[in-house]
């Protein structure tokens, strides 16, 4: 069956074949009334305009290329969720890159270079100095989330980790915690870094704080969580407050802890996450979290998106600090 043509959609419609190309072009000079004969005969005829002419004319697809991983934390999947609607509100086609690392947009860089797209936008980091740099040379704006590395072209929202990390040390010392533990996530990923920075940094500087801090690390997992807490307590150590990177972890952390049953949440140990995703909320866990307040993020990369497409030209490069939010449940309320 041959393909329906703007020519077909110009004769039914009795307009010339320019006034069919115009009325699909939301830039294009048409009156309303010829647009909706245009629109109308493209409808009973079933035609989809193509786009490939005016991606050749103008060089832009109006194509995103979005980057996912570690979609087994709901974290991930509510920023793909919330960024998929932006991107469909601002009237631009998602192209989905999936990548096996869940931390970092490296592996993705090969897959990135080979499509005509507009932009990137990831909740991923960019992972190394070599990758922002082969980035930069695409030309191409990317925006990432939490990413510690920019250059020319690329651009970044990140969560106030530090200051976050600062926050949970303070309630650490308001509860009187002597044995503080923190569980890091995978040695790259540079939210976490800067999450135990500011944690640590508190504690040390904090007076009369004595006990040693207790590092432990995971890959960001429920069963990490699960284990490093698990061995710990095996090795007969007794914390009475952890701080984990992640709530998928602080989620095994809980879980531990009430399977061995020596210490209790919140009267023995206090216990608190980021992210503050769906389960942490949960009855079962009832877990103090941060969140990272992913519709802001997402307007903001939003934001900087339109400039970035605005200024194609040039190399765009800014990085806007977001404050995550402290949500307070019961595992950092002892005697409830």
């Amino acid at each position: 069956m041959r393909s329906v043509t703007s020519i077909d959609v110009a004769k039914l419609a009795g307009v010339s074949q320019s006034a069919v190309s115009r009325a699909f072009s939301s830039s294009a000079s048409i009156s309303d009334r010829t647009r909706q004969k245009v629109l109308a005969a493209a409808a009973a005829l079933g035609y989809r305009p193509n786009r490939i002419p005016s991606i050749m004319l103008s060089g832009r697809s109006c194509m995103v290329g979005v980057v996912i991983g570690g979609l087994d934390n709901p974290f991930y999947a509510s920023a793909l969720e919330r960024l998929a609607i932006a991107l469909r509100q601002a009237e631009l086609q998602v192209l989905l890159v999936q990548v096996d690392d869940a931390l970092t947009l490296d592996t993705a860089l090969d897959q990135l270079a080979s499509y005509r797209i507009d932009a990137i936008v990831t909740s991923l980091a960019v992972g190394s100095k070599s990758v922002a740099d082969a980035l930069s040379e695409l030309q191409t704006p990317v925006i990432c989330f939490n990413s510690s590395l920019v250059g020319p072209w690329i651009s970044t929202v990140v969560s106030n980790n530090y200051g976050a990390g600062q926050t949970a040390a303070g309630i650490f010392l308001k509860q009187g915690v002597t044995n503080p533990v923190w569980l890091a996530g995978p040695a790259k990923n540079a939210a976490s870094r800067a999450r135990a920075e500011g944690f640590c940094d508190t504690l040390k500087r904090a007076s009369g704080h004595s006990g040693a801090l207790i590092k432990l690390r995971g890959d960001d997992t429920y069963q990490s969580g699960y284990n490093a807490v698990r061995r710990l307590l095996q090795r007969g150590v007794r914390p009475d407050g952890i701080f984990s990177s992640n709530d998928m972890m602080a989620c095994g952390v809980l879980d531990a802890l009430r399977e061995r049953g020596e210490l209790h949440c919140p009267d023995d140990v206090i216990v608190v996450g980021y992210d503050n995703i769906p389960q942490a909320a949960w009855h079962g866990y009832d877990l103090t979290s941060f969140d990272q307040r992913t519709d802001q993020m997402v307007a903001v990369a939003m934001d900087m998106l339109d400039t970035a497409l605005q200024t194609v030209d040039h190399p765009y490069s800014e990085t806007r600090l977001i404050n995550a939010q402290l949500i307070e449940r019961g595992s950092t309320r002892p005697g409830n």
